[in-house]
């Protein structure tokens, strides 16, 4: 029987879980290319407060603190977001950090333009199907506030493991126990209808290594 999202989803949470917990700050401390940008273009802005999504274990959520930044920091991951309160604490930004257990799937606990910027680093290619990634960006809008940018990255079709392991249909392919929706261009076209799209950058990341775009948009002002 063909695996439905819901226990796709269910799975891919329970793999990072383990993943977390085996391999405690497995991404480093240095923060990502993507969330240094990211801060120069909220900080170019006036943001204030920046909301991540898929923040992990916290490396770029514990940045924008440094940063100065007041940040709340969304995962499924209780054992990821258990380890960015550790490094905050041990940083001495634990007042600028909120965490919050969130599956994206549903609606973002906040209220309507709330929050000056959103940053989501290859959250957006994950286990989503295309509804929901769409459903996904409506949210991010709801929550910015008028002019707030929303930076994220997604791997795309011209990735090595595109097409590699085993494919979950709407784009998904899995791969070491990673499942990723691999984005062609007109889905991140798509993405922005309604926003104003500032950039989309192409970058590489990692050994293998991972093909990426890094999208800026900006809600209506």
């Amino acid at each position: 029987m063909a695996e439905s999202g819901e226990e796709l989803a269910e799975a891919q949470r329970e793999h990072w879980e383990r993943t977390y917990g085996a391999r405690p700050g497995m991404y480093g401390e240095r923060p990502s290319e993507p969330a240094v940008r990211a801060a120069a273009v909220f900080r170019a802005a006036g943001a204030r407060e920046v909301l991540e999504l898929g923040a992990g274990h916290g490396r770029d959520a514990l940045y924008f603190a440094r940063a100065g930044f007041d940040v709340l920091a969304a995962d499924f991951s209780p054992a990821g977001l258990e380890q960015l309160r550790r490094g905050a604490a041990a940083q001495g930004v634990g007042g600028r950090i909120t965490t919050a257990v969130h599956d994206v799937r549903e609606p973002l606990p906040l209220a309507d333009a709330s929050v000056d910027g959103v940053f989501a680093h290859m959250l957006l290619c994950m286990a989503l199907s295309t509804p929901e990634i769409h459903g996904l960006v409506g949210e991010v809008r709801r929550v910015l506030r008028p002019g707030g940018a929303f930076v994220y990255t997604v791997r795309h079709t011209g990735d090595a493991h595109y097409r590699a392991g085993t494919s979950r249909g709407d784009g998904i392919w899995e791969h070491g126990g990673f499942a990723v929706h691999f984005f062609p261009r007109a889905l991140v076209d798509a993405l922005a209808e309604g926003w104003t799209l500032r950039e989309v950058h192409p970058f590489e990341e990692g050994e293998l290594p991972r093909r990426l775009w890094r999208v800026t948009q900006t809600a209506p002002g």
